[in-house]
């Protein structure tokens, strides 16, 4: 459940526990650094956990200058680092200042590492010391060619915990232009782009977006523990159709073979 990245939306947290109610489904609420001080941090944490969530996903949050609220105030007492040692206190039973706050709580904490950064090193020291803060598992951010989440596999994955990847299927052209220039932290590779400026309808390229999408995570699938797939605008149905069809792990390098591609992506020359 994001936590109002681009704009004001219902309440992650209230949204989060909706869902754990009344879907019966176990939440991972996105927390973000952005809209909260310290003490207001603590105690969203202490209520979410008291409401029975468990699982975060700990982000400093997007600049408000990224969405349509320009004029509003940031806060970032804390980044995700920060936010990380946090929930590691809790969890201990302290709060930030090291007093005692009862039973501790039980959060599992997830945090997110960039697959495409201009500075590989930086997001690798960075997703190092979110580890060291308390860190146990990690989503990636979207990933729109396996040869980008192998570059960044091959340097943290002797950090051991469990990697989630992202992807995002691109809706259209336009979509994926826009992913590529205008949203921060975002990378699309050339070749990506230029397999979906090649269409010639919006039918053609969802298509291709939806055959990207499942590409990587065929070719990655083996790398990681689990999945993270974005809805391109709300759409559900696109997101499940990146799921349909891929099969059971044993199943990977069938599918490889029957998409082009080679472990990690590496595209044969004729493709």
């Amino acid at each position: 459940v994001p936590d109002g990245p681009r704009g004001p939306r219902m309440s992650a947290l209230a949204l989060g526990v909706l869902v754990q109610q009344q879907a019966g489904i176990e939440p991972l609420l996105q927390f973000s650094c952005r809209d909260r001080n310290l003490l207001g941090m603590q105690s969203d944490l202490l209520g979410a956990h008291a409401m029975g969530i468990r699982n975060l996903v700990l982000v400093t949050g997007d600049a408000t200058l990224a969405g349509d609220y320009a004029d509003a105030t940031a806060v970032f007492d804390v980044d995700s680092v920060g936010l990380a040692n946090m929930v590691t206190r809790l969890n201990r039973g302290l709060d930030v200042g090291g007093q005692p706050i009862g039973a501790p709580t039980a959060f599992h904490v997830g945090v997110m590492v960039n697959p495409g950064p201009a500075d590989l090193d930086a997001e690798v020291r960075r997703f190092e010391y979110k580890v060291e803060a308390g860190a146990e598992f990690a989503i990636t951010g979207a990933v729109f060619d396996s040869d980008t989440f192998a570059r960044l596999h091959r340097r943290i994955a002797a950090v051991g915990i469990p990697i989630l990847v992202g992807v995002r299927p691109f809706e259209s052209v336009r979509d994926a232009e826009f992913l590529a220039n205008e949203v921060p932290g975002v990378t699309v590779p050339e070749v990506v782009l230029a397999r979906m400026r090649a269409t010639t309808s919006d039918e053609e390229a969802a298509r291709v977006g939806i055959a990207i999408a499942r590409e990587v995570l065929v070719a990655v699938r083996s790398h990681v523990q689990g999945v993270h797939v974005s809805a391109p605008h709300g759409r559900v149905d696109v997101a499940l159709e990146v799921l349909d069809g891929l099969g059971a792990p044993a199943d990977r390098h069938a599918h490889a073979e029957a998409l082009g591609v080679e472990e990690f992506g590496l595209r044969r020359q004729a493709h």
